[in-house]
């Protein structure tokens, strides 16, 4: 099984940004973990702060991986260009969030992704990224 993560928009910072949020941890030291506990699928990850750099990876893998585990990050809440790229591949994807966005400012009530999404894993966490990935096996 080939997945691949892409995560968005200052989770590169993961680790010293709002560590009271996103935790202490940064995204490469829980990837580690990830391909540990995760040794029979075949983990990727690709990061970007630029919304037509997401895009373009959803579309290059979207028709050959078994599965996308998306933080689109606060482009999920503005982009309907991700949102339309989600549901133009034939590629599940799972829509993933770090904090519970429900419990944040109101604009992050809103999802551009979840109507092209298999589902949607959110407030638990880095943690989310291990249950998206388990929907997938």
């Amino acid at each position: 099984m080939r997945l691949i993560i892409v995560n968005g928009p200052n989770l590169n910072l993961l680790g010293k940004r709002e560590p009271e949020v996103y935790g202490d941890k940064t995204f490469a030291e829980y990837f580690t973990e990830l391909k540990t506990k995760f040794k029979d699928v075949q983990l990727e990850y690709f990061q970007s702060n630029v919304e037509g750099e997401l895009i373009d990876k959803i579309q290059e893998v979207g028709f050959s991986y078994d599965g996308i585990v998306l933080n689109a990050a606060s482009y999920t809440h503005t982009s309907v260009g991700i949102g339309d790229a989600v549901k133009a591949i034939d590629t599940p994807v799972v829509e993933v969030h770090i904090s519970n966005t429900h419990k944040r400012e109101d604009f992050r009530h809103v999802s551009h992704i979840a109507s092209g999404a298999k589902g949607i894993v959110l407030g638990f966490g880095l943690q989310s990224y291990d249950l998206a990935i388990q929907s997938f096996i």
